[in-house]
């Protein structure tokens, strides 16, 4: 019986298989913004006009004796009171540790802080930091 059902199978006409299907080249994709900025990230915005340039002009005095308050952050530092006498007007700071006693052209923080102007409520402070360009630029803060 297996004989017979073998030999039917031979004898059946084989079956057509199709030719192999001809492929097409296409160009190569080569991926040119790895690079650039991902899209699902936040987009920045530099305003480089409008950034400042420092000067040349302006700079750290490396011979001036350092004053003991600019060893300290400025952030550090607040505003607590005014005192007057005789000899000018002095500014209160709280921070490092204490309380201590400024007056104008005095130093304070580590980019080279000046103090500059006064007032009952308040210190002008100009500090002399890098532009990122090899100068450096005045960068005016308040201490309140």
């Amino acid at each position: 019986d297996l004989d017979a059902y073998m030999n039917e199978v031979r004898l059946r006409p084989a079956g057509r298989i199709e030719p192999t299907p001809t492929f097409h080249s296409y160009p190569t994709f080569t991926y040119s913004a790895a690079n650039l900025r991902s899209p699902f990230s936040r987009q920045v915005r530099v305003d480089l006009a409008g950034q400042q340039r420092g000067s040349r002009n302006v700079k750290p005095d490396p011979n001036r004796v350092k004053q003991y308050l600019e060893g300290f952050n400025i952030e550090q530092f607040e505003m607590v009171g005014t005192i007057s006498n005789a000899s000018g007007s002095f500014a209160l700071l709280r921070g490092a540790g204490g309380v201590h006693r400024l007056k104008v052209g005095d130093y304070l923080g580590r980019n080279e802080g000046r103090v500059v102007t006064i007032s009952e409520s308040q210190i002008e402070v100009v500090e002399i930091v890098p532009d990122g360009a090899g100068a450096w630029l005045e960068r005016p803060r308040t201490l309140a």
